[in-house]
Protein backbone atom coordinates (compact mmCIF):
# COMPACT_ATOMS: atom_id res chain seq x y z
CA UNK A 1 0.00 0.00 0.00
CA UNK A 2 2.96 2.58 0.91
CA UNK A 3 4.32 2.06 -2.37
CA UNK A 4 1.45 2.15 -4.17
CA UNK A 5 0.59 5.50 -2.67
CA UNK A 6 4.43 6.67 -3.13
CA UNK A 7 3.60 5.88 -6.65
CA UNK A 8 0.13 7.86 -6.82
CA UNK A 9 2.18 11.06 -5.50
CA UNK A 10 1.60 13.35 -8.36
CA UNK A 11 -1.77 12.06 -9.24
CA UNK A 12 -3.01 11.15 -5.83
CA UNK A 13 -6.32 8.58 -6.45
CA UNK A 14 -7.38 7.80 -2.37
CA UNK A 15 -8.41 10.61 -0.39
CA UNK A 16 -8.08 8.94 2.84
CA UNK A 17 -5.55 5.98 4.24
CA UNK A 18 -7.00 3.77 6.82
CA UNK A 19 -5.43 1.35 8.85
CA UNK A 20 -1.48 2.08 7.37
CA UNK A 21 1.29 1.69 9.75
CA UNK A 22 2.23 4.93 11.28
CA UNK A 23 5.74 4.44 9.98
CA UNK A 24 4.71 4.28 6.60
CA UNK A 25 2.39 7.47 7.05
CA UNK A 26 5.45 9.40 8.42
CA UNK A 27 7.55 8.48 5.31
CA UNK A 28 4.36 9.81 2.90
CA UNK A 29 4.48 12.85 5.49
CA UNK A 30 8.46 13.47 4.50
CA UNK A 31 7.16 13.50 1.35
CA UNK A 32 4.66 16.30 1.86
CA UNK A 33 1.66 13.74 1.25
CA UNK A 34 -0.76 14.50 3.82
CA UNK A 35 -3.20 16.85 4.93
CA UNK A 36 -3.42 17.90 8.27
CA UNK A 37 -7.33 17.31 9.95
CA UNK A 38 -8.43 16.72 13.51
CA UNK A 39 -10.84 14.36 13.87
CA UNK A 40 -13.73 14.54 16.46
CA UNK A 41 -12.55 12.88 19.76
CA UNK A 42 -9.18 12.95 19.03
CA UNK A 43 -7.87 14.59 21.88
CA UNK A 44 -8.51 11.46 23.54
CA UNK A 45 -5.67 9.76 21.73
CA UNK A 46 -2.87 9.55 23.57
CA UNK A 47 -0.45 11.45 22.67
CA UNK A 48 2.18 8.97 22.06
CA UNK A 49 -0.18 7.36 19.61
CA UNK A 50 -0.97 10.65 17.04
CA UNK A 51 1.12 13.18 14.95
CA UNK A 52 2.86 15.50 17.44
CA UNK A 53 1.66 18.42 15.04
CA UNK A 54 -1.81 20.53 15.69
CA UNK A 55 -3.68 19.65 14.04
CA UNK A 56 -2.22 16.06 12.91
CA UNK A 57 -1.42 14.74 9.78
CA UNK A 58 -2.05 11.14 11.23
CA UNK A 59 -4.01 9.47 13.84
CA UNK A 60 -3.30 5.96 15.50
CA UNK A 61 -5.75 3.97 16.30
CA UNK A 62 -4.26 0.51 17.96
CA UNK A 63 -0.41 -1.00 18.05
CA UNK A 64 0.60 -4.47 17.46
CA UNK A 65 4.14 -5.24 18.93
CA UNK A 66 7.04 -8.03 18.23
CA UNK A 67 6.06 -11.46 20.20
CA UNK A 68 8.30 -14.66 19.80
CA UNK A 69 6.03 -17.89 19.20
CA UNK A 70 7.37 -20.89 20.70
CA UNK A 71 6.11 -24.23 19.72
CA UNK A 72 6.19 -26.05 23.13
CA UNK A 73 6.36 -29.55 21.48
CA UNK A 74 8.98 -28.92 19.30
CA UNK A 75 11.40 -27.59 21.98
CA UNK A 76 10.80 -30.81 24.37
CA UNK A 77 11.50 -32.88 21.59
CA UNK A 78 14.70 -31.35 20.95
CA UNK A 79 15.29 -30.76 24.91
CA UNK A 80 15.90 -26.95 24.43
CA UNK A 81 14.52 -23.80 26.57
CA UNK A 82 12.09 -21.41 25.28
CA UNK A 83 13.93 -18.64 24.21
CA UNK A 84 12.86 -15.01 25.96
CA UNK A 85 14.66 -12.44 24.60
CA UNK A 86 16.52 -11.45 21.51
CA UNK A 87 19.71 -12.40 23.46
CA UNK A 88 18.38 -16.32 23.63
CA UNK A 89 17.30 -16.32 20.15
CA UNK A 90 20.63 -16.08 18.58
CA UNK A 91 22.30 -19.02 20.55
CA UNK A 92 23.57 -21.77 18.87
CA UNK A 93 21.09 -24.32 19.82
CA UNK A 94 18.19 -22.54 17.90
CA UNK A 95 20.39 -22.69 14.40
CA UNK A 96 17.96 -23.17 11.58
CA UNK A 97 15.00 -23.05 13.69
CA UNK A 98 13.50 -19.45 13.27
CA UNK A 99 11.12 -17.80 10.83
CA UNK A 100 10.79 -14.22 11.04
CA UNK A 101 8.35 -11.47 8.73
CA UNK A 102 10.92 -9.82 5.77
CA UNK A 103 10.94 -6.51 7.03
CA UNK A 104 10.58 -4.93 3.34
CA UNK A 105 7.11 -7.50 2.57
CA UNK A 106 5.72 -7.03 6.32
CA UNK A 107 5.15 -4.07 9.08
CA UNK A 108 5.80 -6.88 12.02
CA UNK A 109 8.94 -7.15 10.22
CA UNK A 110 10.27 -3.41 10.19
CA UNK A 111 9.12 -2.72 13.43
CA UNK A 112 11.39 -5.62 15.07
CA UNK A 113 14.35 -4.91 13.23
CA UNK A 114 13.81 -1.09 13.81
CA UNK A 115 13.69 -2.39 17.86
CA UNK A 116 16.88 -4.01 17.33
CA UNK A 117 18.62 -0.73 15.82
CA UNK A 118 17.01 2.06 18.25
CA UNK A 119 17.49 -0.75 21.42
CA UNK A 120 21.44 -1.60 20.14
CA UNK A 121 22.51 1.15 17.98
CA UNK A 122 23.47 0.38 14.24
CA UNK A 123 26.54 -1.02 14.37
CA UNK A 124 25.88 -3.55 17.47
CA UNK A 125 22.21 -4.27 16.45
CA UNK A 126 23.77 -5.28 12.48
CA UNK A 127 26.01 -7.87 14.62
CA UNK A 128 22.91 -9.03 16.66
CA UNK A 129 21.25 -9.76 13.12
CA UNK A 130 24.22 -11.33 11.38
CA UNK A 131 23.80 -13.98 13.88
CA UNK A 132 20.48 -14.22 14.09
CA UNK A 133 21.17 -14.52 10.74
CA UNK A 134 22.70 -18.05 11.01
CA UNK A 135 19.64 -19.14 12.91
CA UNK A 136 17.53 -18.67 10.67
CA UNK A 137 14.97 -21.01 8.34
CA UNK A 138 13.14 -18.37 6.13
CA UNK A 139 12.04 -14.95 5.81
CA UNK A 140 8.32 -14.88 5.06
CA UNK A 141 6.57 -12.32 3.30
CA UNK A 142 3.67 -12.11 5.92
CA UNK A 143 3.80 -11.43 9.57
CA UNK A 144 1.50 -13.70 10.65
CA UNK A 145 2.82 -16.85 8.64
CA UNK A 146 5.77 -17.25 11.39
CA UNK A 147 3.11 -17.73 13.63
CA UNK A 148 1.47 -20.20 11.95
CA UNK A 149 4.39 -21.84 11.20
CA UNK A 150 5.16 -22.17 14.88
CA UNK A 151 1.54 -23.38 15.43
CA UNK A 152 1.94 -26.37 12.73
CA UNK A 153 5.81 -26.89 14.20
CA UNK A 154 6.98 -26.25 10.62
CA UNK A 155 9.57 -23.51 12.19
CA UNK A 156 9.56 -24.48 16.16
CA UNK A 157 10.15 -20.74 16.65
CA UNK A 158 8.40 -17.93 15.04
CA UNK A 159 9.38 -14.18 15.64
CA UNK A 160 5.79 -12.83 14.49
CA UNK A 161 3.40 -10.76 16.86
CA UNK A 162 1.57 -11.42 19.78
CA UNK A 163 -1.99 -11.64 18.83
CA UNK A 164 -1.06 -13.86 16.12
CA UNK A 165 0.46 -16.30 18.91
CA UNK A 166 -2.87 -15.72 20.68
CA UNK A 167 -4.98 -16.85 18.10
CA UNK A 168 -2.89 -20.20 17.36
CA UNK A 169 -3.15 -20.65 21.22
CA UNK A 170 -6.65 -20.44 21.05
CA UNK A 171 -7.12 -23.13 18.20
CA UNK A 172 -5.78 -25.72 20.25
CA UNK A 173 -1.80 -25.24 19.36
CA UNK A 174 0.99 -26.32 21.78
CA UNK A 175 2.82 -22.89 21.69
CA UNK A 176 3.85 -19.95 24.25
CA UNK A 177 4.28 -16.77 23.03
CA UNK A 178 6.49 -14.31 24.77
CA UNK A 179 7.17 -11.11 24.88
CA UNK A 180 11.32 -10.31 24.71
CA UNK A 181 12.71 -9.56 27.76
CA UNK A 182 14.07 -5.86 26.12
CA UNK A 183 11.09 -5.27 24.93
CA UNK A 184 9.11 -5.57 22.01
CA UNK A 185 9.24 -3.39 18.87
CA UNK A 186 5.87 -1.67 17.66
CA UNK A 187 4.06 0.42 15.50
CA UNK A 188 0.47 1.05 15.15
CA UNK A 189 -2.44 1.00 12.29
CA UNK A 190 -3.21 4.51 11.86
CA UNK A 191 -4.86 7.15 9.24
CA UNK A 192 -4.52 10.56 7.87
CA UNK A 193 -6.06 12.26 4.36
CA UNK A 194 -4.41 11.93 1.19
CA UNK A 195 -2.98 15.67 0.13
CA UNK A 196 -4.77 16.12 -3.04
CA UNK A 197 -6.51 19.37 -4.68
CA UNK A 198 -10.55 18.18 -3.87
CA UNK A 199 -10.94 15.51 -1.03
CA UNK A 200 -14.22 14.54 -0.71
CA UNK A 201 -16.23 16.07 2.81
CA UNK A 202 -16.52 12.00 3.10
CA UNK A 203 -13.08 11.47 3.97
CA UNK A 204 -13.08 13.60 7.45
CA UNK A 205 -16.18 11.98 8.23
CA UNK A 206 -15.00 8.94 7.82
CA UNK A 207 -11.61 9.96 9.83
CA UNK A 208 -14.04 10.81 12.51
CA UNK A 209 -15.70 7.86 12.42
CA UNK A 210 -12.34 5.60 12.56
CA UNK A 211 -11.90 6.67 16.29
CA UNK A 212 -15.20 6.73 17.57
CA UNK A 213 -16.22 3.90 20.36
CA UNK A 214 -17.79 1.34 17.77
CA UNK A 215 -14.78 0.89 15.77
CA UNK A 216 -12.45 1.10 18.64
CA UNK A 217 -14.68 -1.73 20.15
CA UNK A 218 -13.72 -3.53 17.14
CA UNK A 219 -10.24 -3.11 17.05
CA UNK A 220 -10.15 -4.27 20.44
CA UNK A 221 -11.14 -7.87 19.54
CA UNK A 222 -7.89 -8.42 17.46
CA UNK A 223 -5.53 -5.37 19.45
CA UNK A 224 -4.47 -5.49 22.96
CA UNK A 225 -3.35 -1.73 22.90
CA UNK A 226 -5.36 0.96 21.41
CA UNK A 227 -4.40 4.63 21.03
CA UNK A 228 -7.70 5.33 23.52
CA UNK A 229 -8.11 4.65 27.28
CA UNK A 230 -11.38 3.57 26.27
CA UNK A 231 -13.72 2.01 29.70
CA UNK A 232 -14.62 -1.32 29.14
CA UNK A 233 -11.76 -2.28 26.76
CA UNK A 234 -10.59 -6.54 27.08
CA UNK A 235 -7.18 -6.84 27.23
CA UNK A 236 -7.09 -10.43 24.99
CA UNK A 237 -6.23 -13.43 26.99
CA UNK A 238 -2.35 -13.96 26.88
CA UNK A 239 -1.33 -10.27 27.47
CA UNK A 240 -0.08 -8.59 30.24
CA UNK A 241 -2.41 -6.44 32.28
CA UNK A 242 -0.92 -3.34 31.03
CA UNK A 243 0.64 -4.63 27.67
CA UNK A 244 1.92 -0.85 26.63
CA UNK A 245 4.81 -1.56 29.47
CA UNK A 246 6.07 -4.32 27.10
CA UNK A 247 6.94 -1.91 24.64
CA UNK A 248 10.04 -0.66 24.34
CA UNK A 249 10.62 3.11 24.01
CA UNK A 250 11.19 3.92 20.36
CA UNK A 251 11.17 6.89 18.03
CA UNK A 252 8.91 6.55 14.93
CA UNK A 253 9.97 9.68 13.18
CA UNK A 254 13.05 8.25 13.41
CA UNK A 255 12.39 4.27 12.26
CA UNK A 256 10.45 6.40 8.81
CA UNK A 257 13.88 8.34 8.19
CA UNK A 258 15.93 5.42 8.47
CA UNK A 259 13.75 2.93 6.95
CA UNK A 260 14.62 2.69 3.37
CA UNK A 261 18.41 2.98 3.82
CA UNK A 262 18.07 -0.69 6.76
CA UNK A 263 15.79 -2.15 4.15
CA UNK A 264 18.15 -1.60 1.27
CA UNK A 265 21.00 -2.91 3.79
CA UNK A 266 19.10 -5.70 5.12
CA UNK A 267 17.84 -7.01 1.59
CA UNK A 268 21.80 -7.31 0.58
CA UNK A 269 22.94 -8.96 3.44
CA UNK A 270 20.29 -11.06 4.77
CA UNK A 271 17.49 -11.67 1.49
CA UNK A 272 19.22 -14.49 0.31
CA UNK A 273 17.12 -16.78 2.92
CA UNK A 274 13.41 -14.69 1.83
CA UNK A 275 10.77 -17.04 0.68
CA UNK A 276 10.33 -17.15 -2.70
CA UNK A 277 7.28 -14.35 -3.59
CA UNK A 278 4.14 -15.65 -5.34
Amino acid sequence: MTAKLIAEKDNPQADVVWGLAATSLLVMDDRQMLEPYAPKGVDRVLPEFKDKANPPKWVGMDIWETAIIVNKAEMEKRNLAIPQSYEDLVKSEYKGLIAMPHPASSGTGYLTVNALHQLYGKDKAWGYMDKLHENMMVYTHSGSKPAKMASAGEAPIGISYGYSGIQEQKKGAPVEVVFPKEGSGWDMEASALVKKKDIKPEAKLFLDWAISDEPMKEYNKNYAILSIKQEGSQIPEGYKQDPVSQLTKLDLYQAARDREGILKEWEQKYGSKAEPKK
